[in-house]
């Protein structure tokens, strides 16, 4: 039997979406092949081991019955530290459903492998890219993906009317501003003029000292599921189909505020089309484990264009990632078991490596 710390919570404004997605994982984990170890992350950045999984991802770990916890840096012995360092929960797997940053953006990655710990999920680098949407298109970029044009706004915040001018001179309405760094379309808005394209780049500055303002792609919003590590597998293409203008937060955590097709309705070539390109887009940040990726595909000729990639994507019983999985064939309980074992052995394959020339 494997011990899982399933990890959630995080300093982000994702937080109450990773409650979610750790109440789904939990039930889907086999107890009879996982022992789990609850680690709940606040607001604030505690790490804390919660009485009870279902009450903390219910209630809040704020109000959960909870002890003090720290993941120990040592290779020689990974596990948890409980309370004043009595007691130490060895650790086989880490699971970190945590979106957004500190969590997705390779910060605790960093701390799985200072660990030694094998850990689900892309490794520092890819998750560092992956969440950074400047750094991801323009490694997107460099190895030829197909993507919408851009321009990135760094700490100007406090001169709004300076960046609306500069994008207005290039850009045509509507547009669409987002966080660099954040996920779950929080902080995002779609502009049809001035007025909202400051309001919203003022809103996205509050989430992040980045912020990318897109142009509009008139296209039908498609996912693609990737599960693998040195040769990836892709689900079939699935269509969002939001209640609102675009698929914002509220669509996405809403019941009822979204349909989500599929197998998407698309031709034989759109459909290989983005299954390639999401297994492209997944090698060109050296992704491991699993990812979704989002795409554009062209209402008048067709063409896909790729939006990003998420390298922790949600696991609520809403997300897509399962879905698409569901629809390929493969259970979220089977889903899981992969990839708990690709996690296992990439760990393997990297505790290989020599760590000094002797």
């Amino acid at each position: 039997m494997l011990t899982i710390a399933l990890i959630f919570g995080g300093r982000s404004a994702e937080h109450e979406v990773s409650l979610n997605s750790a109440r789904c994982l939990a039930a889907a984990l086999d107890p009879e092949r996982y022992q789990i170890v609850p680690v709940g992350i606040t607001r604030d950045g505690r790490w804390l081991l919660p009485d009870d999984l279902a009450s903390a991802s219910r209630d809040g770990l704020e109000v959960a019955r909870s002890q003090p916890v720290a993941l120990l840096p040592d290779p020689s012995r990974p596990g948890l530290v409980v309370g004043d360092g009595e007691r130490v929960i060895p650790i086989d797997v880490a699971f970190p459903v945590l979106h957004g940053p500190y969590g997705e953006d390779g910060t605790v990655q960093g701390l799985f492998e200072l660990a030694g710990l094998a850990y689900v999920g892309a490794g520092v680098a890819a998750s560092a890219v992956g969440m950074d949407k400047e750094l991801m298109k323009a490694v997107f970029a460099h190895v030829g993906l197909p993507q919408v044009d851009y321009v990135v706004a760094r700490d100007r915040g406090g001169d709004i009317a300076g960046v609306v001018a500069e994008v207005e001179a290039d850009f045509a309405y509507p547009l669409f501003v987002k966080p660099v760094n954040l996920g779950s379309s929080v902080g995002i808005g779609k502009a049809h003029d001035a007025a909202e394209l400051a309001a919203m780049l003022k809103v996205a500055f509050s989430f992040d000292r980045k912020v990318i303002v897109e142009a509009f792609a008139d296209g039908r919003e498609v996912e693609c599921a990737v599960i693998g590590n040195e040769v990836p597998d892709v689900s079939v293409p699935g269509e969002i189909l939001p209640a609102n203008e675009f698929y914002d937060y509220e669509s996405k955590y809403t019941e009822g505020r979204m349909a989500f097709v599929a197998p998407a309705p698309l031709d034989d070539a759109q459909a290989a089309e983005v299954r390639r390109l999401a297994a492209a887009a997944f090698k060109a940040i050296d992704c491991a484990g699993y990812a979704r990726c989002d795409f554009f595909v062209d209402r008048a000729g067709g063409r896909v264009l790729v939006n990003e990639i998420n390298t922790l994507p949600g696991m609520t019983e809403m997300s897509g990632f399962p879905k698409l999985w569901q629809a390929t064939g493969l259970a979220y309980p089977a889903m899981v078991d992969r990839l708990v074992s690709l996690a296992v052995s990439r760990h393997a394959a990297r505790s290989t490596l020599r760590a000094s020339r002797s």
